[in-house]
């Protein structure tokens, strides 16, 4: 597929300008690789955790009431894990050493992050990930804070009924 070696040449191009960068990695938001340039870790295991540590971000973003997500930042004793979204579908990774200049980090990975939502979009088509329905950043209604949940309570949620009923076991 075309999409993967023009998502490749663009985390090529990544380490080539992020000094101290250690390794990249795009994948969608459902934790599928679309492509990495990660040596010394296993991509599948690191898009699946990027997908779920969206997955919180979103939740974050939208519990703290701050808008979209677009990015972030995990520092580790090693060096720092940098999240950034990729358009509605995709999501870039990026890991880089303690020494890294993190401003830089940020201006490339940002840049990098808004070219391959254009290769993906460009390929595959917007909308066809895990947080697709989500309204595009400006499209987002204004959302009044409620005065009756105090801060920093997550809203409660319903419990769903399951789709399906269980099998009841024979002889129980």
């Amino acid at each position: 597929m075309a999409v993967e070696t023009d998502v490749l040449d663009e985390l090529r191009g990544l380490r080539t300008r992020i000094p101290r960068l250690a390794g990249t990695l795009a994948a969608t938001v459902d934790g599928l690789v679309l492509a990495h340039d990660v040596p010394d870790t296993e991509p599948e295991g690191l898009a699946a955790l990027t997908a779920a540590a969206l997955g919180v971000a979103h939740r974050m973003t939208d519990a703290a009431a701050r808008g979209t997500f677009r990015e972030l930042l995990v520092r580790g004793s090693q060096g720092y894990i940098a999240t950034y979204a990729a358009g509605t579908t995709a999501v870039l990774t990026l890991l880089a050493d303690d020494r890294v200049n993190v401003g830089r980090l940020h201006l490339e990975g940002r840049r990098s992050g808004a070219r391959i939502a254009e290769l993906v979009d460009t390929h595959i088509g917007p909308g066809g990930g895990r947080h697709a329905d989500r309204l595009a950043p400006r499209e987002l209604p204004a959302r009044a804070p409620d005065p009756d949940r105090p801060i920093g309570t997550l809203p409660v949620r319903t419990p769903q009924l399951p789709a399906h009923r269980p099998r009841t076991q024979p002889g129980g």
